[in-house]
Formats: structure tokens, C-alpha cells, sequence
């Protein structure tokens, strides 16, 4: 006998969620559809995958809510040919996710337990445009830039200074901001030129800290 067959839950997910809120990127909720989400999660926590709010994964740290995962991927207004960087690889479900929607996807996690693990996952399930990097984030990955977009899945009290400057002309980065750890604003930041940006509030979040040299010590 097989396991339990997640599509319906993954489906029902979709269009309850997702598509009856907001999210109306079809590339976005078709790539919603396709990844597993129950393959990022711990095997405990996998019959609730689906749920509407993050789950642990270990180390203190979340997979976010799927809303907020697909939310996110959406304010970068990915295209195709995009080149991504994700910060706070966690999981590696939404770095997988916008493996759907980009070209090539670049992610970085601070903690070695779960990025390897991430990468483990990834690779078993042949996302092979997705590349798992351990290190500090908030520093970016200056070896594949610039990027077209970058997505921070942790608040930081400010946005990284590295992250501006690895984003290419036209490049859009959305990150929770905010001076209390708990609690942030979710915003996109375009670059319009070489020291020119402008800034957009989506949503209210709460995330984990975004920990490193350019953000949380």
C-alpha cells in the first residue's frame, strides 16, 4: 500500500487559500499546485501540510504559512527567465516553489542541519534549477549576482545593504521590515538606478528574525 495521497488537500489548499484571497499569479498557484509540500515538512507534521499556518521544522524555525509563501513569490512579479535569490532557505519548499516560476533559484540558510537537509529534499525531488547554499544571508551570494529578484523569509530591522546592491537594474526584493523582532512589514523594494530605490508596503507579517551580520546579531 501507498502512503496518503496529498493532491486534494493540495488542491482544496489552493483555492481556498490562495486563490480566494489574493493570489491570482496563475504560474504562482499552478506551482502551488505541483510542489509537495508534505515532503519539506517533518514526518509528524505532515497529515497537517496543507493547513492554513506555518509549521516547525526544527532549530527554532518555521515553513511558513502557504499563503504567505505564495504572497511573497508573487509581490517579486517573477518572470521565467528571472534569476532568484531566496534568503532563509529553511524548509526549501519555497525555494522549490519559485523554482516553478523562475529560471534559476539561488537560497541560502544559515543553519547547516536544515540546509542540508533542504537540499536533500530538493534534489530527491529533481528541482535541479534550485541550489542550496549554508552561510549567512543577510550577505547575500555575491558569486551569482545580480539577481532579478530577492525574497527574505525572516524579518530584518532594516534592509540589508548587500542584498540592495546584488539586485540588478529593474530587480525587486521583498523582505519584512520592522524594529521589533515579532512583528513586520512586508515590503518590495525596486532598484530604479544605481543608488535610486523605491519602496512598497504589501502586508503586516510576523516572521522569524532574520540573524546575521546585516541584520539581527
Amino acid at each position: 500500500m501507498g502512503g496518503p495521497d496529498y493532491r486534494i488537500p493540495r488542491e482544496r489548499m489552493v483555492e481556498r487559500q490562495l486563490a480566494a484571497r489574493d493570489i491570482d499569479d496563475e504560474r504562482v498557484l499552478e506551482a502551488m499546485r505541483t510542489v509537495p509540500r508534505e515532503s519539506f515538512v517533518p514526518t509528524s507534521y505532515q497529515s497537517s501540510a496543507y493547513d492554513d499556518s506555518p509549521l516547525p521544522i526544527g532549530h527554532g524555525q518555521t515553513i511558513s504559512q502557504p499563503y504567505i509563501v505564495a504572497l511573497m513569490i508573487q509581490a517579486l512579479k517573477p518572470r521565467p527567465q528571472d534569476r532568484v535569490l531566496e534568503i532563509g532557505g529553511g524548509s526549501g519548499y519555497a525555494a522549490a516553489v519559485l523554482g516553478r516560476v523562475v529560471d534559476r533559484v539561488y537560497t541560502v540558510e544559515r543553519i547547516d542541519a536544515l540546509c542540508e537537509r533542504a537540499r536533500a529534499v530538493v534534489a530527491e525531488l529533481g528541482y535541479d534549477n534550485v541550489e542550496m547554499i549554508c552561510g549567512d544571508g543577510t550577505l547575500g551570494w555575491p558569486a551569482a549576482a545580480p539577481y532579478d529578484g530577492i525574497v527574505v523569509a525572516a524579518g530584518g530591522p532594516d534592509v540589508p545593504r548587500s542584498l540592495k546592491a546584488q539586485l540588478a537594474p529593474g530587480g525587486r526584493l521583498v523582505i519584512p521590515i520592522g524594529r521589533d523582532p515579532g512583528w513586520q512589514t512586508l515590503v518590495r523594494v525596486t532598484r530604479r538606478g544605481e543608488d535610486e530605490f523605491a519602496t512598497e508596503d504589501i502586508a503586516d507579517v510576523r516572521f522569524v528574525p532574520l540573524i546575521g551580520e546585516e541584520g539581527w546579531r
